[in-house]
């Protein structure tokens, strides 16, 4: 991995529907300084995805000569679909900006593997199991059974929040955000995360 050791990698993970892909908008939005990591999948695109932007869509043939060449530096899979980091395109990002990780936590436990890196690690949940049923439909984004499966997959997800340095809980998208803020600045002071939950 190549990192000049002050550029931060930020990995935000939490179970479906609970805000994770706006508050990632959101950071890129507000910090010139933070490049979103582009997944490869092999999931079909959603209508209002760009190829090369919110994904790079590949096909499954393809993704598992990726992991053949060891080219990942994460990868999972995930409701019957690869997700994946390119190793190439994340050492050329860290070397001029922060990056930005959209994973679940499968991908971070493989993160967290490479020591050397500056990891500031996010788990974001909902203070309220059903709301996240709520949002899964309201965003019209999956069928029926696919919200089924990202809703019965929440109790094994939040599992794994003892692995994250952070934890907040997502009542309020702005509230939320001026946390994941807070997080940054300190970050950018400090070479190591404190365990804390907001």
């Amino acid at each position: 991995m190549l990192s000049d050791g002050e550029n931060l990698m930020l990995i935000l993970s939490s179970p479906s529907g609970v805000g994770k892909t706006t508050l990632t908008k959101k950071i890129q939005q507000k910090y010139q300084s933070f490049k979103i990591s582009v997944s490869h999948t092999t999931r079909l695109p959603r209508s209002n995805e760009v190829d090369g932007v919110d994904y790079h869509f590949i096909s499954n043939e393809r993704f598992e000569e990726l992991i053949k060449k060891n080219d990942f530096y994460e990868h999972a899979k995930i409701f019957g679909n690869y997700y994946g980091t390119l190793k190439k395109n994340v050492d050329e990002v860290i070397k001029k900006n922060d990056i930005l990780f959209d994973i679940d936590w499968q991908g971070t436990k493989q993160l967290s593997k490479f020591k050397n890196l500056k990891l500031i690690k996010i788990y974001l949940i909902t203070g309220d199991k059903e709301e996240i049923k709520k949002r899964l439909i309201n965003r019209n984004q999956n069928s029926p059974e696919e919200i089924k499966k990202r809703f019965d997959a929440f109790d094994d997800d939040i599992k794994h929040w003892n692995d994250y340095d952070y934890i907040i809980i997502n009542k309020n998208l702005e509230v939320c955000f001026k946390q994941i803020e807070n997080i940054i600045s300190f970050n950018k002071k400090i070479s190591k995360p404190s365990h804390i939950i907001l």
